[in-house]
């Protein structure tokens, strides 16, 4: 029973956090809106029994994917601060 709402609520959450990070006009939030949306992804292939790929996408996913893009929009200068 448990697995059957799993099976219908997680795709919708993963949606949900896709749309968000797409709107989120701050790209620190997207970026984290795009983790979380890579977390949910990851149990639920976790769920679908394929724990080397729920592995594979927390740690790639989640973790390094968003590692990378929080520094590289730290790297970058702002435009509203130009103006």
């Amino acid at each position: 029973m448990i697995q059957e709402i799993a099976y219908i609520i997680l795709p919708i959450l993963i949606i949900i956090a896709s749309i968000i990070a797409v709107l989120l006009r701050d790209l620190i939030a997207a970026a984290i809106a795009v983790a979380a949306m890579s977390l949910l992804l990851s149990l639920e292939f976790y769920i679908l029994q394929a724990p080397d790929v729920a592995i594979a996408e927390a740690g790639v996913g989640a973790a390094l994917t968003t590692a990378i893009l929080v520094l590289a929009i730290k790297a970058t200068k702002r435009m509203e601060e130009e103006h």
